[in-house]
Formats: structure tokens, sequence, C-alpha cells
């Protein structure tokens, strides 16, 4: 297995080692990157894994890749379409504690997990956060969110910052710092983003939000860079030391998670918040051990808490 960059997700993985491995339904793990992850996972004691897909295409994979998953059951579905679909079965029937992505596109699982007779929806909105791991920031930081979610609106992002919050809180963060990000850091009628991130902090002081410690707008620098919020006169909690980076939108969501994975050498989590179960929602560019800290991520998630 691929050891992370620089020790990234170690105390999360390691947090770990008490609890039970959640069942998961792996939908659609037809290529060696999607059964490594997920082999990997169950080496590491974080899942036990329900191959949900073409059985022939799994042990081909597998077999390319000179991996054994005999020890494993294996779900038989045609296509993709049709291992989402019993994927999503196998939790809705209890038989499985949480859902991760194999080798089929995000959208074609997350339109089975977000149906109507899916049985997964809650009255939370579906969000994703991506775990980061940077090497020169002290601690882990979550991106949210840059998947699930194009233009969120205010009541939208109320959900996505909370569902944040509660995945932080399972992670082991007491008290969440969580900055709204904009482009500037005061609010301005011109620039919507501003609005609403006033509105959250606002909705926070009402008990709207619960859990976490917000500020914003702040732009990025300033939520991560004590010295660039003090320069500009900005003084909180959160200014300087955010473990929770909420963006406007998916396209800048998406471009910062990226940015900091390419350019920052970030060691990345990822896991959709919100339904009724983790949803472990890789990419296809994942290395095995970010799938791995990905399973660890929604384990402590689920035996935490963060779902009742």
């Amino acid at each position: 297995m691929q050891s992370f960059a620089h020790g990234g997700f170690k105390r999360l993985i390691d947090s770990c080692k008490d609890l039970a491995p959640l069942i998961a339904a792996v939908v659609h793990p037809c290529d060696g990157p999607a059964l490594e992850g997920a082999i990997a996972a169950a080496r590491a004691n974080l899942i036990v894994p329900i191959l949900v897909g073409n059985e022939a295409k799994i042990r081909r994979a597998a077999a390319d890749a000179k991996m054994d998953v005999d020890g494993f059951e294996i779900v038989d579905a045609a296509h993709s379409h049709e291992a989402a679909a019993k994927g999503v079965a196998l939790v809705r029937a209890g038989r499985a504690q949480a859902l991760m992505k194999g080798s089929l596109h995000s959208d074609e699982l997350m339109h089975e997990v977000a149906g109507e007779e899916s049985g997964l929806r809650t009255d939370r909105r579906m969000s994703h956060a991506f775990a980061m791991a940077l090497p020169q920031y002290p601690h882990e930081v979550l991106v949210t969110d840059a998947v699930v979610n194009i233009y969120p609106t205010l009541d939208e992002k109320r959900d996505i910052v909370q569902n944040a919050i509660d995945l932080a809180r399972a992670l082991g963060i007491a008290t969440p710092k969580v900055a709204i990000l904009s482009a500037v850091e005061t609010v301005s009628a011109k620039i919507a983003s501003t609005v609403d991130a006033a509105a959250l902090c606002k909705m926070a002081d009402r008990g709207q939000i619960t859990g976490g410690i917000l500020d914003g707008p702040l732009a990025l620098d300033d939520a991560i860079d004590e010295a660039s919020a003090l320069e500009k006169g900005i003084r909180s909690e959160v200014a300087g030391h955010a473990d929770i980076l909420v963006v406007p939108d998916l396209e800048s969501g998406n471009i910062l998670a990226k940015g900091l994975i390419l350019l920052a050498r970030a060691d990345s989590a990822g896991l959709v918040l919100g339904a009724r179960v983790p949803v472990i929602l890789t990419s296809r560019a994942d290395s095995t051990s970010n799938r791995v800290a990905s399973c660890a991520m929604a384990l402590l998630y689920a035996h935490r808490g963060a779902l009742a």
C-alpha cells in the first residue's frame, strides 16, 4: 500500500484501532485501484467489504492486479447502474453500514443514494467534505462542498456547515473553527457569498448551527494565516486557525481542493455526509492510502454518533 506523502492521516487511522469495522457495500469495484482500496481498508480492519458488481469483471480485475477476492462476499450485478441500486438496497435492508464508490461515476452512485425510494435520505441536505492533511499546516482541515452541491442556497449552506461540524467533531475536534470563505472579508451586496457568510454566522448565534465557532466572510489567507488576518485588522478565534473551510460553490471548492492536492501535496480523504450512512466517495485518481483514510473517516463518523 502506498504511504501518505507526509504521514498525514496516521492519527486518523490510529484513532480507529479499537473500533469494530463497518460493513461496507463497495459498488462496482471493477478495476485494480477500486479493489485494492477496499482490500487494503479491510486489511486495516476499517471495513468488511461486500463487493457489489459484475462478478466476472471483479474476478478479472483481481487476477490482473494479482489480488485474491475469494474471502469476500460478492453480490453479482450486470452493470454499474444495477450495482449502485443493489448497494443501496443492502444498506436499506440493514446488511451494510456504509457505501463505498468503486469504479463507476460519482453521479451514478449519488443518483441512487439521493433517490426518493433509497431510504438513505434524512432531513439534512447531503454534502461532501474533503479532509486535507497538509505538510505546512498544523492539523487536518476540512474543505466543503467541492463535489455535491453546485450553487447551494443559504439554507443548503446551513446544512453543509452543520454536516462538516459533525464530521470534525467525530474526528476529534471538540469545537471546530469554521471559516466561511469569499473573495473578501467585508460584507458587500455585490458579492452574494459575503452576505451568505454573514447570515450563516448570525444563524450560529441564534442556535440554528451548533457545535462550532463561525466567522466570515473570510478570504482564504485570513482563514489559514494568522499574520495575514492581523495585518487586515481581523481578530477572531477562527482567523488563522480554521478547521473547516466552507466554499461559496462547487466550482471554487473543486479548484481549491485540487490545488491543495496537486500543488500543496495534501493527502485527502472524502466523505458524503447527511445520508443515513456514510458514503465513501473516492476519486479515480485517489491513491490506495487516501482510499483507506476515507474508510477510516467513515468509521469514526459512524461510531461517534454523528449520524444519530
